[in-house]
């Protein structure tokens, strides 16, 4: 068999030549007539495929010039047929619909075969094409890999400004186009869980995250921040479960989830209350891993946390003062009888039945139980910020059919 770019195949390469743009137009008329998704495509992204469609007949006279089409050569198709198009039409077409694209135009070509091929050269022709799309498609592999590692490059870089951004409580308008950067969907809820870095690049910690991530079909935007892994999750109604998950992506030590929040735009929030319990987690060793934030409020509020502290003062002591006396006092006893609750009858001149219902009424009205030995430490930790932060005054809720809502 006479080798490609002889004398026998000259005659074929100029018809090659001659037809290239006729080839690439037929090419993309049945792109249109067999691929939907295809005649979907905005007109200019239809123009780029016509555009590589013409390089790709372009690349297969080159080829066949440089000694390709011989059955023993390793000569491999240049990577520029796919540098004609912007990058971003990786981004819009997949690799799967590429090589559905490069399926369509080998096709238009192997029909094309007895009116290019010189007489005598069809069957080589054949041959010569169905190799070099063997070529053009690891060509296309190989325009895709590079597409994803500049990507994904970029999208770690993006990523991380974004947390970086959310941790020092940027406005929303930073983290909105950020986000929107990188295609966040900002599905809710969204809450920011922090924890120890297992430590080695940063592209694998990131990789492991948004590899288990897509297996509980969570949304996650991450970024190694010294040696914490911050992950913002979004869509997961349960945070706290979603993370648990996520765990093996962390290093050792504690993981804290911090509250849910409707969008991207209040994750600063969350972000605030997971690093403030980070930070105080080492307090509480028994503490679950993941822990929730709001779990850690004690230990926040000794390490200084103020939001921790306010939400102590507010949500605990000024609601068990808004209850009652008579809670406070019972509450007071209880604990400097040890947990007794008939030392604490005593002390109260009470019937330890009335200790008991007590007790229920503050685990009622504050959501703890002092009976808990958990809730009970957030508890005195509650009445002691309360009695030592000033507060507004809060008289007690009115009696049921008192007067005191007259004005």
């Amino acid at each position: 068999m006479t080798e490609p770019g002889g004398t026998q195949l000259a005659a074929t390469l100029r018809r090659i030549e001659r037809a290239a743009g006729a080839l690439a137009t037929a090419s993309v008329a049945r792109m249109d007539e067999t691929l939907p998704w295809f005649r979907a495509l905005p007109a200019d992204q239809r123009s780029w495929v016509m555009l590589v469609a013409q390089a790709g007949v372009r690349s297969l006279v080159q080829w066949l010039r440089d000694g390709g089409g011989r059955a023993d050569s390793t000569q491999e198709v240049s990577d520029e047929v796919f540098a004609i198009a912007p990058q971003a039409l990786a981004q819009s077409i997949s690799l799967q619909q590429t090589v559905a694209l490069i399926k369509v135009t080998i096709d238009v070509v192997e029909e094309q075969v007895p009116h290019l091929a010189a007489e005598g050269e069809e069957q080589q022709l054949r041959e010569v094409v169905l190799r070099f799309s063997r070529e053009i498609a690891f060509a296309s592999a190989r325009a895709y890999a590079r597409a994803a590692e500049v990507r994904g490059s970029w999208d770690a870089r993006l990523q991380a400004l974004l947390v970086d951004a959310l941790l020092r409580g940027d406005s929303s308008d930073v983290l909105a186009s950020r986000a929107a950067a990188l295609g966040w969907a900002d599905a809710p809820p969204v809450a920011v869980a922090v924890g120890r870095s297992p430590g080695g690049e940063v592209a694998a910690v990131l990789h492991t995250v948004y590899r288990l991530a897509r297996r509980i079909r969570v949304g996650v935007i991450g970024g190694v921040h010294g040696d914490r892994l911050v992950v913002v999750l979004g869509g997961a109604p349960d945070p706290l479960a979603a993370t648990e998950k996520l765990l093996p992506a962390f290093g050792e030590g504690p993981v804290v989830v911090g509250p849910a929040v409707p969008s991207l735009d209040e994750a600063t929030e969350s972000a605030r209350s997971a690093l403030a319990g980070y930070r105080a987690a080492p307090a509480w060793p028994a503490a679950p891993r993941p822990v929730e934030a709001a779990a850690l409020l004690p230990e926040r509020a000794l390490a200084g946390d103020a939001e921790a502290r306010r939400r102590l003062r507010q949500d605990y002591y000024a609601t068990l003062v808004r209850s009652g006396g008579e809670l406070l006092e019972t509450l007071d006893a209880f604990f400097a009888a040890g947990g007794v609750l008939e030392s604490t009858a005593r002390a109260l001149f009470v019937h330890p039945n009335t200790v008991r219902y007590r007790l229920r009424r503050i685990a009622e009205v504050s959501g703890l139980s002092p009976l808990v030995p958990r809730d009970a430490f957030a508890l005195q930790v509650a009445l002691t910020v309360g009695r030592l932060d000033p507060v507004t005054p809060v008289l007690p809720a009115p009696l049921s059919g008192g007067r005191g809502d007259e004005r």
